[in-house]
């Protein structure tokens, strides 16, 4: 069993347009890792000076992983992963 990553629609060119992605990883460092060997180009619209991102939102069995250790929260097989840009405007 795999870690499943739904991927938004700005993202799916990054994934070939699947909409969802399966991954390994014992934290959600190591999960992104994985993916980019798989997916060039996905960690970088995800991770900045080994940080998430500003404006995107990850989320862990619809927890939001800011608040379980960022990068270092933990994941295993059967997780859900979701990540969510930010919407913004005015």
């Amino acid at each position: 069993m795999a870690i499943e990553v739904r991927i938004p629609t700005i993202l799916r060119p990054h994934t070939g347009g699947a909409k969802t992605v399966e991954g390994a990883g014992a934290t959600l460092s190591e999960l992104f890792d994985d993916l980019e060997a798989r997916h060039s180009g996905l960690k970088d619209r995800l991770v900045q000076n080994d940080d998430l991102r500003k404006f995107v939102n990850v989320y862990v069995n619809d927890e939001d992983v800011r608040f379980q250790g960022g990068l270092n929260a933990a994941v295993s097989d059967g997780d859900v992963v979701t990540v969510l840009p930010a919407v913004a405007g005015g």
